[in-house]
């Protein structure tokens, strides 16, 4: 099979041969004789004559190669106490009974169906039974407020809304049935019938637009898997913290699932009877991508877990679901492991458990601080691997590919662009800048199979979004650097980096300086205006769980030292002399945290709040810290 470097060149000295091999690793109702549609840059198009089923290949594939009965999906629920394992088998019967449903409400393809479900089996057979039908799904994470789940019924305009009486957060039960009601109430598009999962939790009162889930099934005929092309939709998946017009990052279907099932076996190095446990949700990319479809497709084994990493009851939820399931390789986000390093800053809970099947840890979503990657490297003694990829790209760009080989590990960076992606660092005038130096992230064009080809009926906003800045490449929005060894550094959003009297810095590295401390569990900085400086940063840390914050003197001599480590570490030149212990900071519900909200607080320009905050009341408490009230 070759090392690293033999299959990067490969992928890049013949792209369309590399990629028409990994192809053939799937079943195609057509096969495609044409690799790449180059005709109208940069609208690429993968695999143009060819034609699939997304769904038969993620399921009745492995049933009709004799493994219906091996595990495909587990799902582990601490919140409600309940789990349950589905067979291949079982899953594509639950899955053709659920597309036999939605065909007999008109469903059929092209056609779109908001999916607003929470962490359940049913969220996963929903998605599955769209893509049965080459119909578009276009799943909103559950508990989305009614507005933002209205723009984007507006914007999907689907036959049919798929959903559940209610989801659960930690301990609260969130009805799902009164946010939908009011979502289709506010939008100008109708859909013609709701479907309603009814959960013991809380039930729903359906009205006539509403068909019961349970009851349509079991009248339900079956449904076969519908070729479609493979450059036909497979799903619309509308990016965070959107205002307005919601932005639909569109993927196909033959390139991304070629591209996936490449990636299970390279990357994450899981294949068939191995399993995949991705802590995340079904409402981001990581959840379409990991924890639904690259898994089945390659026949392996996926963890559909319902709690949080915290919480639900306790910081040892993880390792239970690992020893559990025998889990192989785990997928999550850093914040989740700064929020068990908060609770449990030893790591007792994991002794409790067998973590012998565990190979590898990757984090990706955000930057993986040095700090938290040490902590984790030393607690599991495994190879833990940042990975950088988008929504927009659908799969990682960067990262260690466990499957190839195991490139050497540095803190800090998510190692080296994966086969496909020519990574570029450019100044402002789209001039490639020396190693070491930041700029702003690109990827040449074409990007590979799985990445976006446009968004949903906006080719402009699509050109203007990525593609204007620099002809020729895909402008990630990500700011950073490559070193020597071509391994890259991602600093953070190219809104990160601050000007402070003229020097550019990056508030990546002074975080990555404050979570270095022993007792900071996680931390922003964000950078604030400056009528002398134009901007100065300002910090923001949250302390380990056993750490008495309140003890006499504390704050001063802990702000005194965090000072001094960026004045050691970045310079003088960074001028941060205000940082802040604050009890939490404000966050995405897939963990990211809010520093532009932040910084908006802190300069007196309110905007809205984004729709994606995890609990508004976070950012209520520090408005008057931010304010300096």
């Amino acid at each position: 099979m070759g090392g690293y470097e033999e299959i990067f060149s490969a992928s890049v000295s013949d792209r369309e041969r590399f990629w028409l091999e990994a192809a053939g690793a799937l079943d195609w109702h057509k096969a495609p004789a044409r690799v790449l549609d180059d005709s109208r840059p940069p609208f690429y198009r993968w695999f143009p004559d060819g034609e699939l089923n997304v769904c038969h290949n993620a399921l009745d594939r492995h049933v009709e190669a004799g493994r219906g009965d091996e595990a495909a999906l587990v799902h582990d629920s601490p919140v409600t106490g309940t789990k349950s394992v589905y067979s291949y088998r079982r899953l594509r019967d639950e899955v053709a009974a659920f597309a036999g449903v939605l065909r007999g409400l008109g469903v059929g393809t092209g056609d779109r169906v908001v999916i607003y479900m929470p962490m359940v089996p049913e969220a996963a057979v929903a998605m599955l039974a769209c893509a049965r039908l080459g119909a578009v799904h276009s799943v909103v994470f559950g508990g989305f407020a009614a507005r933002e789940l209205a723009v984007r019924i507006d914007d999907a305009e689907p036959v049919v809304v798929v959903s559940a009486s209610c989801g659960i957060e930690g301990s609260r039960v969130i009805e799902y049935k009164p946010l939908l009601d009011a979502a289709v109430g506010m939008a100008s598009h109708k859909p013609e019938k709701n479907v309603i999962l009814q959960r013991p939790q809380a039930r729903a009162e359906l009205s006539e637009r509403d068909v019961d889930w349970a009851s349509a099934c079991s009248a339900a005929s079956p449904a076969a898997p519908v070729p479609v092309k493979s450059t036909d939709p497979l799903y619309v998946l509308y990016t965070s913290g959107t205002t307005g017009k919601p932005k639909g990052v569109v993927r196909d279907s033959g390139g991304y699932a070629t591209a996936l099932t490449w990636s299970m076996a390279n990357v994450y190095d899981v294949g068939p009877g191995q399993t995949l446990f991705t802590a995340s949700d079904v409402g981001w990319v990581v959840g379409h991508s990991y924890i639904v479809y690259a898994p089945l497709l390659a026949g392996a084994t996926t963890v559909l877990y319902e709690g949080k990493p915290v919480g639900t009851p306790d910081a040892g939820q993880f390792w239970r679901v690992a020893s559990e399931y025998g889990v192989r390789s785990m997928f999550t986000a850093p914040t989740a492991f700064r929020a068990l390093k908060k609770e449990d800053p030893e790591g007792a809970f994991t002794r409790g458990y067998d973590l012998s099947e565990l190979k590898y840890l990757f984090l990706a979503g955000e930057r993986l601080d040095p700090e938290t990657y040490r902590w984790a490297s030393e607690l599991l003694g495994i190879p833990v691997i940042d990975h950088w990829w988008q929504t927009e790209t659908g799969w990682p760009i960067v990262a260690n590919p466990a499957g190839i080989e195991l490139l050497p590990l540095k803190p800090g960076s998510p190692t080296r662009p994966l086969p496909g992606w020519d990574i570029q660092v450019l100044d402002g005038d789209g001039k490639p800048v020396p190693p070491g130096t930041n700029g702003a992230i690109v990827a040449k064009l074409p990007m590979p199979p799985g990445a976006l080809p446009t968004l949903w009926n906006d080719d402009e906003r699509f050109l203007s979004s990525y593609m204007s800045a620099f002809e020729g490449y895909y402008l990630t929005g990500d700011g950073g650097y490559l070193d020597e060894d071509g391994y890259l550094y991602v600093m953070g959003r190219t809104d990160d980096v601050i000007n402070v009297a003229g020097h550019r810095l990056s508030t990546g590295g002074m975080e990555e300086v404050l979570a270095s401390h022993p007792d900071v569990a996680e931390c922003a900085v964000i950078g604030v205006a400056d009528q002398l400086k134009g901007q100065v940063p300002r910090g923001f840390v949250v302390l380990k769980s056993g750490v008495d914050g309140a003890a006499e003197g504390y704050a001063s001599r802990l702000q005194a030292e965090l000072v001094q480590l960026v004045r050691d570490q970045v310079g003088a030149v960074a001028s941060l002399k205000d940082v802040a212990v604050v009890t939490a900071l404000p966050k995405t519900r897939s963990g990211k945290i809010l520093r532009k909200a932040m910084r908006n607080i802190a300069e007196g320009t309110e905007e809205p709040v984004p729709s994606t905050i995890e609990d508004p009341a976070v950012l209520d408490a520090l408005r008057p810290v931010l304010r300096k009230e």
